[in-house]
């Protein structure tokens, strides 16, 4: 399967089913990672990429992800600190796929701040906004997809 545009992605991510979701998304999350040195957040990503996964473990990678989402919130400040606020939308993705699905698309939402977080990284090295995270997406959503 080949994946090169917003639409066929997000379509693709509509067609998996919740656990799906979940791994994929943790995937989007994991390819931002770098941007973030919050321990908890790496510990989600590898719980959220498990196959089978309890609920009661399930609902702990939350808690972890909720918390560092709320600290990392508040490490950004009045005055913006890009680096700060790109690893908030890591943490953001991470919870995304944590998250119950409760009919959304919580993949969709991961990939979306994951893309946020690769911007703000990229505007604090002073590179601009052009980033290339949602080609980086397709070709990790294209070999979920494949495996």
């Amino acid at each position: 399967m080949t994946i090169d545009n917003d639409g066929d992605f997000k379509k693709a991510l509509s067609g998996l089913s919740p656990a799906q979701q979940r791994m994929a998304a943790a995937r989007f999350a994991e390819n931002v990672l770098e941007l973030t040195r919050d321990a908890r957040i790496k510990r989600t990503i590898e719980s959220a990429k498990l196959d089978t996964i309890s609920d009661e473990e399930l609902g702990t990678a939350f808690q972890f992800a909720k918390a560092a989402s709320v600290d990392s919130y508040t490490q950004c400040g009045h005055e913006c600190d890009w680096n700060k606020q790109a690893g908030h939308f890591v943490a953001e993705a991470a919870l995304a796929s944590i998250k119950p699905a409760d009919g959304n698309n919580p993949a969709w939402d991961a990939a979306m701040h994951a893309r946020m977080a690769r911007t703000c990284a990229r505007i604090a090295a002073g590179n601009g906004t052009h980033n290339r995270e949602d080609a980086a997406q397709y070709r990790i959503l294209a070999e979920f997809l494949n495996s």
